[in-house]
């Protein structure tokens, strides 16, 4: 004989907990894009003539702010419009190369320009992946 669907289980019935767990690629990839950038920025001050400890916490203020960036951008880019989501991989992109070369001593100007033109790039690459991988 056929048993209904909604059959009640034995025990307890389990809490589901509030907090969300992320994933190890979700703390992976920011922490290893930031400490990439850190050093690297760190590495460019130190060929400017900077003093070590000048150099150690550039390096590090830096690339903790870009994987708290990255981090928290990974955790609402599915809630974005792709145009607006591809705007803010832009952005980002563009700001963190507008600083590694500001830090090289070039011109504001240079800086700007730089970083705009990858950015852009970004901003093409992502919208073309989003739009085309978008689940309707």
């Amino acid at each position: 004989m056929a048993t209904h669907a909604a059959i009640p289980t034995r025990g307890r019935p389990r809490r589901r907990s509030r907090t969300r767990q992320h994933s190890a690629r979700a703390w992976a990839v920011p922490v290893t894009l930031g400490a990439a950038y850190g050093l690297y920025a760190s590495f460019v001050l130190r060929n400017n003539g900077a003093s070590g400890g000048r150099q150690f916490w550039y390096g590090l203020i830096t690339a903790v702010v870009l994987a708290v960036l990255c981090f928290a951008l990974g955790r609402i880019q599915h809630t974005l419009l792709p145009l607006v989501r591809a705007a803010a991989y832009g952005a980002l992109t563009a700001a963190a190369i507008g600083l590694l070369v500001g830090v090289t001593g070039s011109s504001v100007l240079r800086s700007s320009a730089l970083g705009l033109a990858v950015g852009l790039g970004m901003f093409i690459t992502t919208f073309y992946i989003f739009y085309t991988h978008e689940r309707t």
